[in-house]
């Protein structure tokens, strides 16, 4: 199953940007040993903001619950971190589907 996360962190008062930037390191790298993996299909950093959008590919919403909650950045600071999540499908595939209803009685 397809999903979109939109990734918004923000960090306390008490938090220096250097510890954020320690954590997020630590963030990158298991983001990118995903993707390396294949569990992640994209990732994408949004310009001048504390926002990470990724694509990810997992069997289930359960799975990606368990994943969410063993991220870095979620167990050091996931009181400050928001992550909508969106079910997507293939646009092919939804092509395909309307294309058939077309042909339907």
């Amino acid at each position: 199953m397809l999903y979109h996360l939109d990734f918004k962190v923000e960090y306390s008062a008490t938090m220096s940007q250097q510890d954020l930037f320690n954590i997020w390191s630590e963030e990158t790298d298991v983001a990118l040993e995903a993707k390396a993996a294949g569990v992640v299909v994209d990732l994408w950093k949004c310009v001048g903001t504390r926002r990470v959008i990724a694509i990810v590919n997992v069997d289930s919403a359960d799975e990606l619950d368990r994943i969410l909650f063993n991220l870095p950045i979620m167990k050091r600071m996931g009181q400050h971190v928001q992550v909508q999540v969106t079910p997507i499908r293939r646009y092919e595939d939804f092509a395909t589907d309307i294309k058939a209803m077309l042909t339907q009685d």
